[in-house]
């Protein structure tokens, strides 16, 4: 007889794959649902309840933990009455203190089924103040699982020291599925550097990451260099706003839909550029790279985990914008090294952060502890 395909519940607390709103977590959302499904299992999304709280209000998160409560309950009693859909493993996606799994521990306890999760990360910071519940319960759902899936090595000296005994920690490194992109007409160079940034336009760290490019490139001034920004939403007047005083050299092209016609502006581009503030590690800089474009970013949050400093781009100190234009400087003077770096960054991408690579990561860690399950 044929063995049944191991049926995944797949949960993001932060972010549902099927979110209307584009962003980096709904990428990888996606990307890890394709992942678990090429790796041989049945994925489902367990639950469209998601409970991010960013604002530190108590009351707010009491009755997010209430529902998820609520909603575990609902999971339990509807696989216990039909055992035939009941899940084989429960996998959750991106688990924090203001984005804590309220549902699986709870549904995986009862069904008796292996937990994991997937860029979890701990901060211990946040034990105590307005975020103390969140954070407990974040804490909770990290210490139930049995594997963590280590997504940056920002994230790993903390879960390995707070690892308790018999848990597992697999590095799984950011992916996207290269198959999926067309692959982008490399423009040759020009007399301009031809630059791109692209990200959501919101206030907060993107924001902050736009004023800081402008700042950067102000004092860049004398080099010759066209930006173009691919992004829309709420922000976009302070955008456009911290970027009128460059006129012509400034093109807004706002959002742009589709792969291909994304691919096709990181083939326009000489170099890649973001200061990522904040940044956990940006799904742009591996689009980008794929592309074969360099990368100049901000070495802030776990980018390091995706640039190559050196090799397929380079890492400037965070927030700093004279730092910044000092390696956009030094990026430009050496055109040709742009080029090699460009082509090592594709390579990279390929061998290290591709789907299928992704995919042997999860069969290898996961088909163990499925058969070790009772």
């Amino acid at each position: 007889m044929a063995r049944a395909v191991p049926r995944i519940a797949f949960h993001a607390p932060m972010k549902s794959p099927d979110s209307p709103v584009p962003s980096g977590d709904r990428t990888m959302a996606r990307n890890l649902l394709a992942a678990l499904a090429a790796a041989g299992f049945a994925p489902g999304l367990a639950t469209p309840f998601t409970c991010r709280e960013p604002h530190g209000d108590r009351a707010a998160q009491e009755a997010l933990i209430a529902r998820g409560r609520a909603e575990a309950d609902r999971l339990i009693a509807r696989w216990t009455g039909a055992p035939h859909e009941r899940p084989d493993l429960w996998f959750t996606y991106h688990c924090y203190y203001k984005a804590p799994d309220l549902v699986g521990p709870a549904v995986a306890g009862a069904l008796r089924i292996p937990y994991v999760v997937a860029e979890g990360s701990r901060a211990a910071k946040r034990a105590d103040g307005p975020w103390a519940r969140f954070h407990a319960a974040s804490e909770a759902a990290l210490d139930r699982a049995d594997i963590l899936f280590a997504m940056t090595g920002k994230d790993r000296p903390a879960l390995e020291a707070a690892a308790p005994a018999g848990q597992r920690i697999v590095d799984l490194p950011p992916f996207l599925d290269a198959g999926a992109w067309p692959r982008a007409a490399r423009r040759a160079q020009g007399p301009a550097l031809r630059l791109l940034a692209v990200g959501m336009m919101r206030e907060g760290d993107k924001l902050a990451s736009y004023r800081l490019l402008a700042a950067s490139l102000d004092l860049c001034r004398d080099l010759d260099w066209h930006l173009a920004i691919a992004g829309d939403g709420p922000a976009a007047p302070a955008v456009r706003e911290a970027f009128a005083p460059f006129g012509a050299r400034v093109s807004i092209l706002g959002r742009l839909d589709g792969g291909e016609t994304l691919a096709a502006a990181y083939g326009e581009a000489d170099l890649f550029v973001w200061p990522a503030v904040n940044e956990a590690y940006g799904m742009v800089f591996l689009e980008a790279q794929l592309q074969g474009t360099p990368v100049l970013a901000g070495n802030e949050g776990g980018v390091a985990s995706v640039v190559a400093d050196g090799l397929t781009g380079r890492l400037a100190p965070p927030r700093d914008p004279a730092a910044f234009a000092a390696s956009l400087r030094a990026l430009a003077a050496d055109r040709a090294g742009l080029g090699t770096m460009g082509a090592a960054a594709r390579a990279r991408v390929l061998a290290r952060h591709d789907l299928p690579v992704a995919a042997a990561t999860l069969s290898a860690a996961l088909l163990p502890l499925l058969e070790a399950a009772p």
